[in-house]
């Protein structure tokens, strides 16, 4: 059973159906508001849904109830983050008897501070939800059976509060999907999804939230206009309208004419066409767990520029550009490399499409994934394994 606090991805939901008999529990608002009880629908995955009616403190009493009915039904619980949603699962799984795996996906007291550096919140509310985030993952962790955290970096901060943490991917990248593309289907691609085809086109593909960086890239895209490039930036995204509210904000000459912002698409039927339409991609963040929308451009054999921290500092190099941490010349710099040494760019991002391919893959995600559901049901002393002695 999957355990879902807020958002998730329909490819996680769709790979776990592939390796599980699944039963995906769900906040009913959340699971109807983000698009994915559709995208589900028509994914053709097998599985059950239980949608929980309510938001947060409802959503937080009525699912304990529900956890505590029904956790003995299942032979694992895998539970979203080591936070507030994972809290129920844990402390059902410890008093009912059934093993529970978290995941980390992100970086959470990293993510939270973000939201002070903006000036969302005041000190003593920085103070105590760090607080609050801390003891959360401190004990989520100390009952988890496993950690499954996405890339070396987040392995390590998942590491000082679950005894037994490994590495995974989420739900990896699709080779298959996200593959490299002729010149002829890049024109192809941009005539289809309306971009302009005499254009560097500068793709930002992830939600715009408050650990990302768009100010960076807004600001790096107008000095490599400056510099004569004819760069336009897209960000498709569920956050697009902050994009272009942030764009707005900051006032830039002629803005109007270079920013594209759409609302994000189906990421296993339309993205992929998006990233091989691109010049270049960019992930620029104040904090960064991994960003796989780098790895899917590599996949695609499209460069990238990216921040130089967190996961993306530890599986970057030597696959992107890395610049330092709100630096918008730097990255001006590496777009504008980019446009000046194409083949090499290009040679560059092949060779972090044979990296993505080897380390990760969807195949070799969930593989692994299923893996850490065998260790857990069938080691020593656990109650799945003596009832299968």
């Amino acid at each position: 059973m999957f355990f879902v606090e807020g958002f998730t991805d329909i490819r996680f939901v769709t790979g776990l159906s592939e390796i599980a008999d699944l039963t995906l529990c769900v906040p009913a608002v959340a699971y109807a508001e983000s698009g994915l009880r559709g995208r589900v629908a028509t994914s053709g995955a097998h599985l059950r849904v239980a949608e929980i009616p309510g938001r947060r403190l409802a959503y937080q009493a009525r699912s304990f109830g529900w956890l505590w009915r029904h956790a003995r039904e299942f032979d694992v619980i895998l539970s979203q983050e080591l936070l507030r949603g994972s809290l129920n699962a844990t402390l059902v799984g410890s008093a009912r008897g059934v093993p529970v795996v978290t995941t980390m996906s992100l970086a959470p007291v990293e993510y939270f501070q973000c939201r002070r550096q903006r000036g969302q919140i005041n000190p003593l509310a920085a103070w105590a939800g760090e607080a609050v985030i801390r003891t959360l993952m401190t004990v989520n962790g100390r009952l988890s059976e496993r950690c499954v955290a996405l890339g070396t970096y987040l392995q390590s901060i998942a590491a000082t509060y679950c005894r037994r943490t490994v590495l995974g991917g989420y739900y990896g990248v699709d080779v298959d999907y996200f593959r490299p593309g002729s010149n002829d289907e890049k024109s192809q691609a941009r005539r289809r999804l309306e971009l302009p085809e005499d254009a560097f086109v500068i793709f930002l593909a992830s939600r715009i939230s408050h650990e990302k960086d768009p100010e960076t890239a807004l600001r790096a895209t107008a000095v490599a206009r400056e510099h004569g490039l004819n760069a336009v930036l897209l960000n498709l995204s569920g956050g697009f309208r902050d994009f272009l509210a942030t764009a707005e904000r900051i006032r830039l000459d002629g803005a109007g004419q270079w920013i594209i912002g759409r609302p994000a698409v189906h990421p296993m039927v339309e993205l992929a066409d998006y990233f091989r339409a691109a010049d270049a991609v960019v992930q620029p963040s104040l904090a960064e767990g991994l960003g796989l929308s780098p790895l899917e451009a590599l996949a695609c054999g499209i460069p990238v520029v990216a921040t130089d921290i967190g996961g993306m500092a530890a599986t970057l190099p030597g696959f992107a550009r890395l610049v330092p941490p709100q630096d918008p010349e730097a990255m001006a710099r590496e777009l504008l490399w980019i446009a000046d040494h194409g083949d090499e760019a290009r040679t560059q991002a092949l060779r972090g499409r044979e990296m993505v391919t080897r380390d990760w893959s969807r195949r070799k995600t969930f593989d692994d994934l299923a893996r850490v559901f065998d260790d857990v049901v069938l080691e020593p002393g656990s109650s799945r394994a003596a009832q299968s002695a």
